[in-house]
């Protein structure tokens, strides 16, 4: 980048919104992390990691990484959150949804009449109105200055979920969701010279991955004695790089209303995951996953 950019991630507690925000102080962004469990307190995913932890892993990468505690279905604490980014910064060039959180609620095998209703309910609310009401107050900064950059975090492309069942209704209406709020939002940025888009990383190694299969990143390969297609996963960095190159691409307008997939962008710009591969997780998936074929990545990473 030129210039240091001023970057929100909304949600960068840890998986891909620390990836994101650690990707952003590669290459000197200031960014400010928000998340819920952070000042001594934990989300209701009562978990270790911390927005602290991450704002530090910015300042190692090279960026200035401020956290801030913020429960983002709470309308007074986003404004304040953009109101102090308005009075230390005066400008917003990246906003990047990716608040979520709802990976202990929803149940893989109930059908809707059988799920919790609160739980899905609830997850609803964390995955959607969440980024509503941060766009809401966020925007506003963002369009002061030509060229913003709004990017919706989900998971699956929108090619990709318009042909399958992903989970359960409401993991499914969630993330499909989203990638529709790229797409409305890059209509109402467009005047204003903003982009707007929504991406996926793949199959990736988030820290709830990796508990999953009892590796760390260091012996993640371990796991492919009992799931050999995830050869195929990535970090949370690898999508994170994603974002970073569309933030400094001066023709990402190009993307606007886009749905895109880190894979996908790491063809067109370059970038590599951590080991220095290309993985593209969402091609793998329908040509060799979804027609039952050996687990084989030659060609995918």
């Amino acid at each position: 980048m030129n210039e240091r950019k001023i970057a929100l991630v909304a949600g960068a507690t840890r998986g891909a919104g620390r990836g994101v925000a650690i990707a952003l102080g590669e290459v000197g962004a200031t960014v400010y992390v928000t998340g819920r469990s952070g000042g001594g307190k934990r989300s209701e995913m009562d978990r270790p990691e911390t927005i602290e932890e991450t704002a530090a892993l910015v300042d190692e990468a090279g960026g200035v990484g401020i956290p801030v505690v913020v429960d983002h279905l709470e309308h007074a604490q986003v404004k304040a959150l953009i109101d102090r980014i308005d009075a230390e910064q005066g400008r917003l060039d990246v906003l990047v949804n990716d608040i979520w959180g709802g990976e202990l609620l929803f149940s893989w095998d109930s059908k809707v009449w059988e799920h919790s209703l609160d739980d899905g309910l609830r997850i609803l609310r964390l995955a959607i109105d969440t980024h509503i009401v941060t766009s809401h107050y966020a925007l506003p900064l963002l369009i002061r200055n030509p060229g913003g950059l709004v990017v919706e975090m989900t998971d699956g492309t929108a090619e990709y979920n318009a042909d399958h069942y992903r989970v359960s209704l409401f993991y499914d209406l969630a993330k499909v969701s989203v990638n529709r709020l790229g797409f409305a939002q890059s209509k109402e940025l467009e005047p204003f010279g903003g982009t707007a888009v929504s991406l996926t990383p793949g199959w990736m190694r988030s820290e709830l991955m990796l508990e999953h299969y009892g590796v760390t990143e260091a012996n993640w390969r371990d796991a492919l004695e009992v799931q050999p297609h995830f050869a195929i996963s990535e970090t949370p960095l690898f999508v994170g790089r994603a974002v970073a190159a569309l933030a400094a691409d001066p023709d990402r307008r190009r993307w606007n209303g886009e749905s895109l997939s880190s894979g996908g962008l790491a063809q067109v710009y370059g970038f590599t995951d951590a080991d220095g591969s290309r993985p593209d997780a969402w091609r793998y998936l329908v040509e060799v996953q979804d027609q039952g074929g050996p687990a084989d990545v030659t060609g995918y990473r």
